[in-house]
Order: structure tokens, then sequence, then C-alpha cells
């Protein structure tokens, strides 16, 4: 039987939630949300209020007919931090609980980054933002994306095999680092759960996310609104399936993995570059597209490399629909590059390989987060704790 204790736990977890994922809400639209009475909703708010967790001011007097009801909104200044370790760089944000980007980083590397050199950088870079941006803010906690399969009970590192980390302790060292507590993911999970709860598939509970970085390919899965992570949290893993690759020349084997052949360095090759973001390479790839391929220079080989990693992508895609039957696929990373030079194509060659059952009413769609989309998913993470018991 639920205390009386445990029950206002819950109505101040939901309100918290409400305004954290939903943006700014009047004190109506919440008590209509919620199913509780006025009184017990202005019971609740001042209550978070008070904690520092919300504010309230006015509606816009103009734009209203009658008393206006309060407007409640999440406090900015309570942020996540939150990091993605990656081969080529570490980049690290401070996210509100308004979920707005107080400050992002990006540390450019030559080297692999260590378990150990991850967290003290993390540790650094916050203690140079509570001078700055941050001085005026409390954070709450540290949500780290990783590229690689993490277990999910309590965020060890088992494998991140392009980082060349196995084994690997994170959260603890994080913590020793920033004084904070610390929540480990893999990346892939922590992008669908961004964009299920705020990009591409919001609304959406039926959803396969893909995200491509520099690391390989990644998934997570959402399935009747919840992220499916499986008996240890390694659930997602497309990056090492093997779809059935037809090969057109001797660098590549028919029996490589989705990642070896679909895969961001080969795109860098194809457009003579290293070391650049993603809105760097797609604007390369376009450029290469619309100056090169009537020539048949560069961009003729460009073109012809994001057809072929299309082809095989689009394989990869039709396995994944037919085994979970999605309403929307999201792409993110390069994976969304691709998809975006034809997004109607890509998705007639995936139902060209499915069975029609399965994909009468899919989507696919490019992540709408862009580049936030995994700091955004690790700040979720590192705030899970306090949107569970906001007054714990």
């Amino acid at each position: 039987m639920a205390t009386k204790q445990g029950v206002r736990r819950a109505n101040l977890a939901a309100v918290l939630r409400l305004v954290h994922r939903e943006g700014p809400l009047s004190r109506a639209a919440l008590t209509q949300a919620t199913g509780l009475n006025r009184s017990t909703v202005g019971d609740l708010v001042a209550a978070l209020a008070d904690a520092g967790l919300v504010v309230e001011h006015e509606p816009d007097a103009l734009r209203k007919v009658g008393r206006p009801s309060p407007v409640v909104a999440a406090v900015p200044e309570i942020v996540a931090i939150a990091a993605n370790p990656e081969v080529d760089a570490l980049t690290i944000a401070a996210v509100g609980l308004d979920r707005g980007i107080r400050a992002r980083v990006r540390l450019e590397r030559d080297t692999l980054l260590t378990p150990e050199e991850t967290a003290q950088l993390i540790g650094e870079q916050l203690a140079q933002w509570r001078r700055g941006p941050l001085r005026r803010s409390r954070p709450v906690a540290v949500g780290v994306a990783v590229p690689g399969p993490v277990r999910a009970s309590d965020g060890f590192v088992r494998a991140a095999p392009h980082l060349k980390w196995t084994g690997a302790a994170l959260a603890p060292m994080v913590t020793q680092a920033t004084r904070l507590p610390a929540v480990i993911g893999n990346d892939a999970n922590m992008g669908a759960v961004a964009e299920h709860l705020f990009g591409a598939a919001h609304r959406q509970d039926d959803v396969v996310y893909l995200n491509g970085g520099a690391s390989g390919i990644g998934g997570g899965i959402i399935l009747g609104g919840r992220l499916v992570t499986g008996v240890g949290g390694y659930t997602g893993e497309f990056g090492q399936n093997r779809p059935a690759v037809a090969c057109e020349d001797d660098r590549r084997s028919p029996d490589g993995v989705l990642e070896d052949e679909v895969s961001r360095a080969r795109l860098l090759e194809a457009v003579g570059l290293r070391g650049v973001d993603d809105a760097q390479l797609a604007a390369a790839l376009a450029a290469g597209a619309s100056g090169g391929a009537a020539e048949g220079g560069a961009g003729a080989s460009a073109a012809a490399e994001v057809a072929r990693q299309r082809r095989i992508l689009a394989t990869a895609l039709a396995n994944a629909v037919n085994a979970l039957n999605p309403s929307v696929v999201v792409l993110g990373g390069f994976l969304a590059i691709l998809a975006a030079a034809d997004v109607p194509g890509l998705l007639a060659d995936v139902q060209a390989q499915t069975m029609d059952a399965t994909s009468e009413h899919l989507e696919i769609r490019p992540a709408t987060l862009a580049d936030d989309r995994l700091l955004i998913g690790a700040a979720e993470a590192a705030f899970a704790a306090l949107l569970h018991d906001p007054l714990g």
C-alpha cells in the first residue's frame, strides 16, 4: 500500500518531469495533465519552488482571457554535466533542467583517451565552468555517453573497442574528479532516449534509433514507450550485425560487420578530410556531389561512396524493421547525413526488403537534436535521480 509520503513524492516527481520535458506549463495545464486538484498542484509547485527547482511567473496578460494561471518553468541553473568521449574528441556540456545548453566544449584529441583522462578532463572542465558560466548554477550529477557496451546494473564499461577500453569502472573515477554522482551509459541508448523524449521520435512509442559516430554504429530500441536494454543492458549493437554485403573491391570482406562497411572514416576518406565534425562532413559531401560528380573527379568518388553505404544501410534497417516493427527509424550522426541525401529513396529501399506488414506505417527521420543528441541523453540519465525524487 502506498504511503502518504510516497504518494507526495510521486506527485512531486510527476510535476517536475512535466515542466522539464514539456517546457513551461500553466498551473491549469499541470492540473489537467496530472489529474490532481488545483490546490494539490499549487502545494506541489510551492514545494518545488522552495527547493529551487521551478520558478513561477505570470503569463502574457495580453494573450489571455479571464484570470491567468501562473506559468511554472524548470530552473535553468539546475544543471547536469554531460560528456561523450570519442576517438577524436571529448565533448562536454552543461545542460539545464530546462534543457538549455548552458556551456559546451569539444576537446580535440590526437591520441586515444583513457578512462582516467576522461574523468580528469571532465573534472577540470567543470572546475573551470564553476568560475565562469556556471558560477551561479547548481550541478547535480554527471552523465557520460560511452561508445560501447555498458553494464546496466552499475555503469561498468565492458568494452569501448575503438577507444581500446576494456573493463573500465568509469563512474567512480568521474565522481572522484567532480565530486558529483555519475551515471555511465551506452551512447546510442542515450541518444535514443533523447530523440524519443525531445527530438525526431517525440510522442512515438516504437522506435529504432541508429547512431553513427567516429567509433562506429550503435543503436537504441524503444518499444511501448520504454527503452529496451536486455538482460545485461547490451541491446542495440546494430553495428556488429552482418548485412551480407556484396563487396566491390578487395578491401571489403563479405564477412564484415555493418560498421566496417557503413563508416564515417570511409566518408572522410572519400572527401579527403580528417578531424572534422558532422556539419563539416555534410558540407564537404554536399559540395563534392554538386561540384565534382559531373566531371568524374573527387565528387564522383564521394557520391559513389554515399550510394554504396546507403545500399548497405538499407539492408541493415530492413532487418531491424522486420524484427521489431517500429513506427519510426531515427538516424543520428553520419547516418543522418546518409539519409538526408534522399530520405524517401532510403525508405523505399528499406521497404523493398521488408514484409509489407512490418513497414507499411514506417517513417525514416534524421535525428533533430543534431550534435547535442548524445549530450542531452547523457544529461537525462544524470537528471534521473532528481526527476524520480525531487526532494530526496
